[in-house]
């Protein structure tokens, strides 16, 4: 996500500008709410009253359609193709671990040798380790917050050889201060809620020498479904920009000015489009 922001050390009313204001007003990024409002449309009206049932079915796939060729658009104005994930993005909703994944080689360019040793916390860590694992020079572990009782047998192997583990993020990080270069967290801090996220936060910063990133869905942009519930027990609350703002000011940590700028220059010449929001913290 694209990003010009202020010190944190500064005051709103000081003169110096606003903390993360590049959060506030990213550059190229089109807005999510194009589609977003389309998914409102099919599941709110997708059986409008007063309608014959075929009828009903006519309405359905119009409006299907009509969402995934704007979806489509959406997808190429970000210079990208449509491929699987693409599709099950609108299908099921956007995944911020699976963004992670066509994140990494922008973040190579903007973290450098800080990518050497990299921690990712959140939903199917398991793929987004081994992706990492894939590029040279980095070593990566995992940690799942929540159950592995689907994992395939890449994942198992990965869980055997203490590579993922899981790991209650509400409570302290099995892991020695700096152990880390980089932490990388998608999904799994949408799930908790304020008082919690007061003490996963500082962790996140214990456990990493260079900072950490933190992969955030859009207000809006996926409604819970009976899955998401059952495995993480309460639906995501998808916050805002500027709730994230506050409360990362809130809880001491500033905004890597410098990553964000080699990270704005390398999404800008990749022409890559994130379908979360993206905060780089120290």
């Amino acid at each position: 996500m694209s990003r010009r922001p202020v010190s944190t050390s500064r005051r709103f009313a000081d003169g110096g500008g606003i903390p993360f204001v590049g959060s506030l007003h990213p550059k190229s990024r089109p807005s999510p709410l194009l589609s977003v409002g389309l998914v409102v449309v099919v599941n709110d009206q997708i059986w409008p009253p007063k309608l014959p049932l075929s009828l009903c079915q006519n309405y359905k796939r119009k409006i299907k359609g009509a969402f995934l060729i704007i979806g489509y658009l959406y997808s190429g104005s970000g210079g990208s193709s449509v491929d699987k994930e693409a599709l099950s993005k609108l299908e099921g909703g956007v995944s911020c671990s699976q963004e992670v994944l066509r994140a990494v080689p922008i973040l190579k360019k903007a973290y450098g040798d800080s990518m050497r040793k990299v921690l990712h916390i959140g939903p199917d860590t398991c793929s987004v380790v081994s992706k990492l694992l894939k590029e040279e020079d980095t070593e990566a572990w995992g940690v799942e917050p929540y159950d592995l009782d689907d994992a395939d047998g890449n994942c198992k192997s990965l869980v055997r050889k203490g590579v993922v583990r899981m790991a209650d993020i509400k409570f302290p990080l099995p892991y020695r201060p700096n152990s880390f270069s980089l932490v990388i967290v998608s999904d799994a801090l949408d799930y908790l809620s304020p008082k919690y996220l007061n003490k996963t936060l500082p962790e996140l910063a214990r456990v990493s020498s260079d900072g950490f990133v933190v992969f955030s869905g859009y207000p809006g942009q996926r409604r819970a479904k009976v899955a998401e519930l059952s495995k993480f027990g309460r639906p995501a609350k998808l916050r805002s920009s500027s709730w994230w703002i506050r409360f990362f000011i809130q809880t001491k940590l500033e905004e890597n000015e410098a990553v964000t700028k080699k990270f704005e220059q390398a999404a800008a010449k990749r022409q890559y489009t994130p379908s979360c929001q993206i905060f780089h913290l120290k």
